[in-house]
């Protein structure tokens, strides 16, 4: 039971980041998501919010790992397409006013301790999402540093596709970036 409640705190705290960010993120917010009992913040995460939420961001970090590792890997453009449509619900969060709960943790909000540790989080959780869609591409066909040039753009993309998306409203944005995106991997990367 322990450790439902501390992973329920875990997974409040990522939808807290996705739609408030660090900043706007409260203790009173993840125990009413989360169900958990006041004391049970320090009991779980004896390092206060800075722990809770590296922990969130690390957690969603490895998910998007793992959902990266389960791309099809026929082809260099069936990765970028299987990648499209694996984030396409999350930048849709984003034009709703939702965000990415790893980039959230990159703009400061505590101590310059608290704010250096997390950005060491968020850049390990990218470069893990570089690697692992490079090794998919690898996979694909393609040579690795090419591969892993194509994951950093590709991540880049979607990062970038995440703020504009949210600032428009809509996910046009992120539409011309699928076009584009094919487009490029087709031209380059042909049957």
């Amino acid at each position: 039971m322990a450790g439902e409640t501390r992973e329920r705190m875990i997974e409040a705290t990522v939808a807290a980041l996705q739609q408030r960010g660090v900043a706007g993120m409260s203790f009173t917010d993840v125990l009413a998501s989360s169900g958990a009992a006041r004391g049970a913040i320090y009991h779980h995460f004896p390092g206060g919010k800075a722990q809770l939420v590296a922990e969130a961001a690390e957690r969603n970090g490895c998910e998007v790992r793992a959902r990266l590792a389960a791309l099809p890997a026929e082809h260099p453009a069936t990765v970028v397409g299987a990648f499209l449509e694996l984030v396409r619900p999350v930048v849709e969060a984003s034009a709703a006013g939702g965000g990415c709960a790893v980039a959230a943790v990159t703009v400061g909000a505590g101590t310059a301790a608290d704010d250096a540790t997390l950005r060491q989080v968020a850049a390990s959780a990218f470069t893990g999402w570089v690697d692992q869609l490079a090794e998919r591409l690898t996979a694909a066909g393609l040579a690795p540093a090419a591969a892993a040039d194509l994951a950093a753009t590709l991540i880049t993309l979607l990062q970038g596709a995440h703020v504009l998306c949210r600032a428009a409203g809509d996910v046009e944005p992120f539409e011309r970036v699928v076009r584009t995106a094919n487009a490029l991997v087709g031209h380059r990367y042909p049957d």
